[in-house]
């Protein structure tokens, strides 16, 4: 397991490598020591794992306010995403800045998403399922969303936007007076 830096800060690419053979194959997801470095003294809480059958579909962008703020990483288990990890510190000299990563169950990546920062993706293959370990436990009260489309960010989707949530739809725009959260 590889832990490959991006422009922002905390948010890293985890490079795994797949070992095959005739029976098929063995891939290691998770490593607490060799992840070391991105989680500090945080373990994982929590492991939830989502299916999305529409291709186009778009969940998030979606984070979580302190003191429930989270690490998420998030790999594909089946089919193929555009992952996306946005800057919403307080503070941070890429604030309001993304990286996007391809995921996909033959790539063997993994986005980790430092707390501070929000995280949605977009399908590119029909039934793709994601895999995600967070840091902390959902907590309703502490859940935030920036809208997907948010002209404050120009981020731009691969594909036309073809199924979002109700819930997503409803997330703000990034307003003038907005600094960023606190982590």
């Amino acid at each position: 397991m590889k832990l490959i830096t991006t422009a922002i800060a905390g948010v890293f690419v985890a490079e795994t490598q797949a070992f095959q053979d005739k029976r098929g194959a063995f891939a290691r997801l998770f490593c607490e020591r060799e992840l070391s470095d991105a989680l500090g003294a945080r373990h994982i809480e929590q492991i939830n794992h989502s299916r999305t059958s529409v291709v186009g579909a778009v969940r998030g962008l979606h984070f979580q306010r302190s003191p429930h703020a989270e690490i998420k990483m998030v790999r594909c288990l089946k089919g193929r995403v555009w992952d996306v990890a946005v800057d919403l510190r307080e503070g941070s000299r890429t604030f309001l800045q993304w990286h996007a990563q391809e995921l996909s169950a033959t790539n063997s990546l993994m986005l980790l998403i430092p707390e501070g920062c929000a995280h949605g993706f977009q399908v590119l293959e029909p039934d793709s399922e994601l895999l995600y370990l967070h840091t902390a436990s959902y907590t309703p009260s502490a859940e935030g969303g920036i809208r997907f489309d948010d002209p404050a960010l120009n981020l731009t989707w691969p594909l036309p936007v073809a199924d979002l949530s109700e819930r997503d739809k409803q997330h703000p725009l990034i307003s003038q007076k907005f600094s960023g959260i606190a982590v």
